[in-house]
């Protein structure tokens, strides 16, 4: 399954228009950021992607307390991107 367009209304309105991501990125020349919150910013239909914080095949859920909203390079480096 997949997030519903109004999870995906409440995680943006949550998160500012601004990526959620806290991550450390050591060790990755062109990530966004290395600890501390990112600092891209997008519009409600802006480059971001609705991430489960706990993956679907962990047993995580399509509800607001396990989506985040991050930019797509964000995305891109957590470990469970694409799966």
């Amino acid at each position: 399954m997949a997030f519903s367009e109004s999870v995906k209304d409440e995680a943006f309105k949550r998160s500012g228009g601004r990526c959620e991501c806290n991550r450390q990125h050591t060790g990755i020349n062109d990530a966004p950021h290395h600890g501390g919150r990112c600092s891209k910013t997008f519009t409600r239909h802006g480059n971001w992607h609705a991430h489960h914080k706990v993956s679907l095949k962990a047993g995580g859920s399509d509800t607001l307390s396990n989506c985040e909203v991050l930019c797509i390079k964000c995305h891109e480096l957590t470990k469970s991107y694409g799966g």
